[in-house]
């Protein structure tokens, strides 16, 4: 049997950094930690990664792609059905480095590079948002004013940014992990279609309604 050629030891890093972001937050975990982790010395894990800034933002690059990747999407939105799958694989994306988002501020009090390539992220996300409404205004599943659309699509990109902050200061010390990624996915996307109630088509909010139901029966 051929052997599997064995991981680069940077990529061995980024994913064992990603995982303890994850679990204890960016602010808690010390590069003595992930060497550590991953049975190696410091003076290995810094001829890969220099500066813990570096792992923090070769994490972020990854993420930023796949989102934009998944953002492209949007274009074919078309109802309540399109709209729920996007939104529900937006926040699986988000769930994966969500340590981005539980210490959004913090991170980027400190880091000028994640500063600046956030506000492009808001900003692809509220164009996808858009796309994403529009779509559904021509597929006939939404009637929506254009000068709401703007407000709209921007509530909806705030609840996207902040719902696992949210999902964190209701239950700290549980809601972020694994064993309750469903529960806060589900949630998080319900509560970004609810922003779209007003504006559905009838047969379109009994949808959206039924959904609810069946999230609402999932024990949380």
């Amino acid at each position: 049997m051929v052997k599997k050629a064995p991981r680069r030891t940077a990529e061995r890093i980024l994913e064992v950094t990603l995982a303890l972001f994850n679990r204890f937050g960016e602010p808690n975990v010390s590069t003595t930690l992930i060497s550590a982790e991953l049975n190696i010395s410091p003076g290995n894990l810094y001829y890969h990664y220099p500066a813990k800034d570096e792992l923090i933002n070769a994490l972020f690059d990854r993420f930023e792609r796949a989102l934009n990747d998944l953002l492209a999407a949007s274009d074919d939105v078309r109802d309540v059905e399109d709209a729920w799958f996007f939104l529900h694989t937006l926040f699986e994306l988000i769930w994966q480095y969500r340590f981005l988002y539980r210490d959004l501020n913090d991170l980027l009090s400190k880091n000028r590079r994640l500063e600046t390539h956030f506000q492009s992220v808001l900003k692809n996300k509220t164009r996808a948002i858009k796309a994403l409404l529009d779509g559904m205004r021509r597929g006939g599943a939404v009637q929506i004013d254009s000068r709401e659309l703007e407000a709209t699509a921007t509530g909806m990109v705030v609840v996207l940014t902040y719902w696992l902050s949210f999902e964190y200061v209701r239950d700290p010390r549980n809601a972020l992990e694994e064993n309750n990624a469903q529960a806060a996915l589900l949630r998080g996307a319900q509560h970004v279609l609810n922003q779209l109630a007003p504006y559905l088509e009838p047969s379109q909010r009994a949808y959206l309604n039924h959904l609810a139901d069946a999230y609402n029966k999932d024990p949380k």
